[in-house]
C-alpha cells in the first residue's frame, strides 16, 4: 500500500482500528470480538462480505433473516 501524505496515513489508521476491534472474528479473550456488533452471531441469512483497505481486510457476516 503507497500511502500519500499524513491525512491518508490517518485514514488507513482508522479504518485498520475500526476491523481490529469490532471484526477480528475469535481474536479476543476466549474468542470474542473485542467490540462487537450487536448482530454478530446470527445463523440466518445470506453470507455477505465487509471489505476495507481495497479488500485488504475482509470480514464476513450473515443477514439477518
Amino acid at each position: 500500500m503507497i500511502l500519500f501524505g499524513e491525512e491518508h496515513l490517518r485514514g488507513v489508521v482508522d479504518e485498520h482500528l475500526e476491523h481490529y476491534h469490532r471484526e477480528r472474528n475469535h481474536q479476543g479473550l476466549d474468542g470474542q470480538i473485542i467490540q462487537p456488533a450487536f448482530d454478530v452471531g446470527a445463523a440466518n441469512g445470506k453470507v455477505r462480505r465487509r471489505q476495507r483497505l481495497g479488500g485488504m481486510l475482509n470480514y464476513y457476516y450473515q443477514d439477518a433473516a
